[in-house]
């Protein structure tokens, strides 16, 4: 088994939420600042965003990976995905994220192994897993199309 490193860039400038900073995705350049509703500039992405997209991600590529082991038609997956902080401002805390999968090329007729594969694909994420215990991480309605 191998240990695997991953790293990133960022760039921040000026105080608290006043400030911007960029982070280097790939060879993409993001800004990224806190959220106007937090009292940030609202440039770019947020933290807040970045975290759920992170999850998000992962879990697309898991629940598409499960459909397929798993034998039911596939030809894409969409992921809408929520995420809530609590106790802002004094005690801030990233408290619940929800994934809503919409699975197109679906057999509508099979429903119930749809959503059962969407929380199978939920537990083996293994981002999903670095926030469990911390934020409830739920998976919302399933859409077959």
């Amino acid at each position: 088994m191998a240990d695997l490193r991953f790293s990133t860039e960022l760039k921040w400038e000026g105080t608290g939420r006043g400030g911007e900073g960029t982070v280097l995705l790939a060879s993409e350049q993001v800004t990224y600042s806190a959220p106007t509703s937090m009292g940030g500039k609202g440039a770019g992405t947020s933290p807040e965003e970045l975290l759920i997209s992170a999850v998000a991600s992962c879990y697309s590529g898991t629940l598409f990976g499960v459909l397929k082991k798993e034998g039911l038609s596939v030809e894409q997956v969409k992921i809408r995905a929520e995420g809530e902080v609590t106790g802002y401002p004094f005690q801030a805390k990233f408290a619940r994220l929800q994934v809503f999968p919409v699975i197109v090329g679906a057999d509508k007729a099979k429903l119930a192994e749809y959503q059962d594969a969407a929380l199978v694909a939920r537990d083996k994420c293994f981002i999903g897993k670095t926030i469990t215990g911390n934020v409830v991480y739920e998976v919302g309605k399933v859409e077959l199309v």
